[in-house]
């Protein structure tokens, strides 16, 4: 488990940002982001900051201890995304409040993230209408 130290770290490194669907902890609810092993402790991921990112509730218990996914557009199996490895913007794109896969592993991702569940499109939306930005 990170120490208060290393939670502030990979907080401020995240800019307070779901590192997966990129909602802000502010936008989200009440109970603290979790700090996600990207490689899952069950996989040997360690609790180094470099295998450590800040994840909403919805995405963190959605990831689980998954590592891949598949990509809906063709059926592979493929890694889902990497939080220090992948570039978000290269994966991802809002298209108003859905999230939108730009390859494999964007796709992979927010199908196995549920990252477009009814609940997560309704907040965007609600953050939209009140000009928010996502």
């Amino acid at each position: 488990m990170a120490d208060e130290a290393q939670r502030t770290r990979v907080t401020l490194r995240a800019d307070q940002r779901c590192e997966y669907c990129h909602l802000r902890q502010e936008h989200a609810s009440f109970i603290p982001f979790h700090i996600d092993h990207i490689i899952p402790r069950k996989h040997d991921g360690d609790s180094s900051d470099s295998n450590l990112a800040l994840a909403c509730i919805h995405c963190n218990l959605h990831k689980s201890s998954n590592l891949s996914g598949i990509d809906p557009q063709n059926n592979d199996i493929t890694t889902l995304f990497h939080p220090r490895r992948d570039q978000w913007d290269e994966h991802f794109a809002f298209e108003g409040a859905l999230i939108v896969g730009l390859t494999a592993t964007g796709r992979a991702t927010i199908r196995t993230l549920n990252m477009n569940g009814a609940d997560r499109l309704e907040l965007r939306e609600e953050l939209l209408s009140r000009g928010e930005a996502l």
